[in-house]
């Protein structure tokens, strides 16, 4: 009989010892852990908020026949000011079509600050108020615009962003603007870039809170030699490790020493006191959240810290070492026809991606550069369970044959989970579904802060039993 004693007295131990850490980690990290959980809420539909606010850029009455994308082509575009590189085709009625186009140097280049249009072709920038975010946009571009290294290395897969193309390109390249355009009148919307609003600069606020606490807000550094954007990089990279400590620990300490007792854990007795109730609440929603809470805390510090990255691809046999040469990739090429064949249009382009990419989808073509230059295009899926990861394709411009096809569902697991990681974070996996799970769960961390903290006060408040 002495063994089952022994044993329960050593598992009494070792999750008080959890519940010590979870306890200490909890409040070391809570009013931090709090405002990214906050933040974090109303970022999840980031979005879909700035399409709200800018609803004329995104949406259009289904009035008519959409249409021909060639002659919606050849009417908008003496109108662009600047070089149009490709035009994204939305598979709803109700969408706009957007057509993209980088800015004249003297037009562009300071406004934006996107970079030259020659150094590959341009991704389209949603929108999403992109520039609007500024250093914030520019750090989950992978783009660098202070010491600190990029947020994502490279282009992440769980983005609904077409990449830069497979051939004919050169890089990732700078981000295309797009022109808003009406497909059923032909009439040119203008681009959402352009436009101010105070929903974008909200939304600023609020991913600048959520990843370095307003601090890239700083001019002056307040440690010397660390960059205050590094240095709430920093904050909030160390409060995400120990909240997803919390999440681990509180996962064990759940765990009651009887299985009759499961079913307390996953209820909330309405009935009880309120001391009860916020135990409850704390408890079963925790437990209830906790796989979600689990993937969002085991990628954030991602953009924090260089090691916790490398670690990461490490991990998932993706690293690939900055001193490590670069494989010299052979660009892929047009050939032009002997017979003067002139290149694919537009709608000539979608039929040959449709045949490849059967299901229905968003399009984003990126047309050649030049004459032997290639077709990228990008096709996502849509839905409300629909994958974010898009699928690509870069094609002979004149003859429709496929180059080279990047297709998300056959690249191995290790490779879709490394680049899903900005995915894995925000939600944006499976389509509205997840971002709502994401965003309710997000809402279940935000006060696990609170109750807590109350359960701790409570505990504190307890009058010392009598000998």
């Amino acid at each position: 009989m002495s063994k089952p004693k022994q044993k329960t007295s050593t598992w009494i131990k070792f999750r008080k010892f959890l519940n010590d850490i979870h306890l200490w980690g909890g409040l070391i990290s809570g009013i931090i852990v709090f405002i990214v959980c906050l933040t974090g809420t109303i970022y999840v539909y980031n979005t879909e908020i700035r399409a709200w606010a800018q609803s004329n850029y995104h949406q259009v009455d289904p009035a008519g026949e959409k249409w021909n994308a060639d002659e919606l082509m050849a009417k908008v575009k003496p109108e662009v000011k600047g070089k149009v590189v490709g035009i994204k085709i939305p598979f709803a009625d109700d969408a706009i079509t957007s057509i993209l186009y980088s800015k004249k140097e003297k037009d562009g280049e300071g406004k934006s600050g996107e970079g030259k249009s020659g150094e590959g072709k341009p991704e389209p920038r949603t929108g999403e108020g992109k520039p609007a975010e500024g250093k914030a946009s520019a750090s989950l571009r992978g783009t660098k615009q202070s010491s600190e290294p990029a947020e994502t290395t490279k282009p992440q897969e769980g983005e609904k962003k077409p990449a830069a193309p497979a051939g004919g390109g050169g890089g990732r390249g700078p981000r295309a603007n797009q022109l808003a355009v009406n497909p059923y009148s032909g009439e040119i919307i203008g681009d959402p870039a352009d436009e101010k609003t105070k929903t974008a600069e909200f939304m600023q606020k609020m991913f600048g809170l959520h990843r370095w606490l307003l601090l890239n807000e700083i001019e002056e550094p307040l440690i010397e030699g660390v960059e205050n954007r590094k240095l709430g990089s920093w904050i909030t990279g160390t409060a995400t490790l120990l909240f997803l400590l919390g999440v681990i620990t509180g996962m064990v300490i759940w765990f009651p020493n009887k299985i009759r007792s499961w079913r307390n854990g996953l209820k909330i007795r309405w009935t009880a006191n309120w001391k009860r109730v916020n135990h409850d609440l704390h408890n079963t929603l925790g437990f209830y959240s906790c796989i979600i809470l689990f993937l969002m805390a085991v990628t954030g510090p991602f953009w924090s810290f260089d090691w916790y990255r490398s670690g990461w691809q490490k991990t998932w046999g993706t690293y690939k070492s900055p001193d490590a040469p670069k494989e010299e990739k052979k660009p892929l090429l047009s050939i032009i026809p002997a017979d003067g064949k002139a290149p694919m249009t537009i709608e000539e382009t979608i039929l040959a991606a449709n045949k490849v990419l059967t299901y229905d989808g968003d399009l984003t073509i990126n047309f050649a550069k030049d004459s032997t230059g290639t077709v990228s295009i990008s096709k996502n899926r849509v839905g409300f369970f629909a994958p974010s990861a898009g699928d690509k394709l870069t094609l002979n411009q004149y003859t429709g044959e496929v180059l080279e096809k990047d297709i998300f569902r056959e690249k191995p697991f290790n490779e879709r989970a490394s680049a899903s990681i900005k995915a894995l974070h925000i939600g944006d996996i499976y389509g509205p579904f997840t971002k709502l799970l994401y965003f309710i769960s997000c809402l279940i961390a935000t006060s696990l802060s609170v109750t807590g903290v109350m359960i701790w006060l409570n505990k504190m408040k307890k009058k010392p039993k009598r000998k």
